[in-house]
């Protein structure tokens, strides 16, 4: 075991697990991990602390709790914590490359695809179904954490603000989050003044900066790279977007979507809408993150640029710079793990950007519902204020009934998400025999 590895072994927990065990477990957790992050949460907890035994319950939600503190996919940085905790810097790779490479290759596979035949008639009746299916998986999303998340009238009041702030005046995402931690730090932290930490910590200053410069090096050395070679624009501009993407991607996949959906299609033009939505799609019935869905996005800006093998390295770039952030924020924060969850303060400053995530998924929700429901969304500018006002005569009846058997089954008869999306698929192909049959 290396330098690295050494570091903060005083907090992991040191179990006879032997890498073959740790490939089949992580396997088997990558693998299973479809249906958004508090499904990939919970089957976690099933494989680790309830039936493989590896972390105990306490260890297992701190280190939940430190990972909502960061930026990018909570679940990923949880089990590269836990892989962590079982066998160094190593054992964390390990985990947290098992949770996102099989989902990455199929992604890929189904980006690659979409833009071989996406644009055929069978595919485009296949996602409109995905997409009246995904509807309702946001709007589920937005029920989950806000019974989790609005606690108290402050938390309303900073959700209702959220929301107010990215849908009606377009103010930054990033602003958003920071006011919302600063909220939290300041109004909420202060209801526990009289707890003290008891947490304690492993790490040592060298050692972190030491970590922190290597996962800096690992994650910007491509990008440098390719700006420094020239020829690459587009992927520069990728590493580049994607690269401040994985700073501000508080409070998961969903969060953020409606931050990179609006840029990715309204300013700078690299997919549509609707293709926007199809890439949510496909990441929802893979394994992984769903924050996969930047893959997609990459594959397909770089394509247009230069084809599939610009597209593959679009893709590539995307994975790189979304990813490597995740190891630089766990290697570095996991030896003080279980001090900052024990700070009142951190835990108020959590409260807040969760429940300002609430206000962002309401957006997330109107933005795409609108976008997906209607041909034709117009914006109208009053002062500060945008809104999207819809042509109803374009109003797609087809995927509105889709989205209302997939709210049936997913919010009333429980059925599984991928039962769901089959569902949602069949529904559009048969739409599309229909009217070719009836033309």
């Amino acid at each position: 075991m290396g330098p690295a590895d050494s570091a903060g072994d005083d907090l992991r927990l040191a179990p006879d697990i032997s890498w073959r065990r740790m490939l089949a477990v992580f396997w088997r957790v990558g693998i299973l991990s479809f249906g958004g992050p508090a499904a990939q949460i919970a089957v976690m907890h099933r494989i680790l602390v309830e039936e493989e035994q590896l972390l105990d319950e306490e260890s297992f939600l701190g280190a939940l709790s430190f990972c909502m503190l960061l930026p990018g996919p909570e679940a990923m940085q949880l089990a590269t914590y836990a892989g962590w905790r079982l066998r160094g810097v190593s054992g964390g790779l390990l985990a947290g490359l098992l949770f996102v490479v099989p989902g990455a290759l199929v992604v890929l596979a189904l980006a690659m695809l979409y833009m071989a035949v996406g644009h055929l008639p069978v595919m485009a009746a296949l996602f409109l179904g995905i997409k009246g299916a995904v509807l309702i998986i946001v709007m589920e999303a937005l029920l989950r954490v806000s019974r989790r998340a609005l606690h108290s009238a402050v938390h309303w009041v900073i959700a209702a603000l959220a929301f107010v702030a990215i849908f009606f005046l377009s103010l930054p995402f990033p602003l958003i989050i920071l006011a919302a931690a600063l909220a939290g730090f300041f109004l909420l932290g202060g209801r526990s003044a009289g707890e003290t930490g008891s947490g304690r910590g492993g790490g040592s200053v060298s050692g972190t900066v030491r970590t922190v410069a290597i996962w800096l090096a690992v994650w910007w050395t491509p990008v440098l790279l390719l700006a420094a070679v020239g020829g690459y624009e587009i992927l520069v501009r990728i590493g580049h977007f994607f690269s401040r993407l994985a700073v501000v991607t508080f409070g998961g996949a969903y969060a953020v979507l409606a931050y990179l959906a609006q840029d990715v299609v309204t300013h700078k033009g690299w997919l549509s809408a609707g293709e926007m939505m199809d890439g949510l799609g496909l990441a929802e019935t893979t394994p992984g993150p769903l924050i996969l869905v930047t893959e997609f996005v990459g594959y397909v800006a770089a394509y247009r640029a230069g084809g599939v093998s610009m597209g593959i390295a679009g893709a590539l770039v995307t994975l790189w710079v979304t990813f490597a952030p995740c190891f630089l924020w766990i290697f570095a924060g996991a030896p003080y793990i279980e001090q900052l969850t024990a700070q009142p303060r951190l835990k108020g400053a959590l409260e807040s950007i969760t429940a300002a995530v609430v206000g962002v998924i309401l957006n997330l929700s109107i933005w795409f519902g609108l976008h997906v429901l209607f041909a034709e969304l117009p914006s109208l500018q009053i002062g500060p204020v945008k809104l999207l006002s819809p042509v109803w005569h374009t109003l797609d009846w087809r995927v509105l009934l889709v989205g209302a058997v997939s709210a049936t089954m997913l919010l009333w008869r429980r059925q599984s998400l991928m039962r769901t999306l089959g569902v949602a698929a069949l529904m559009g192909i048969g739409f599309a025999a229909l009217d070719h049959f009836a033309g």
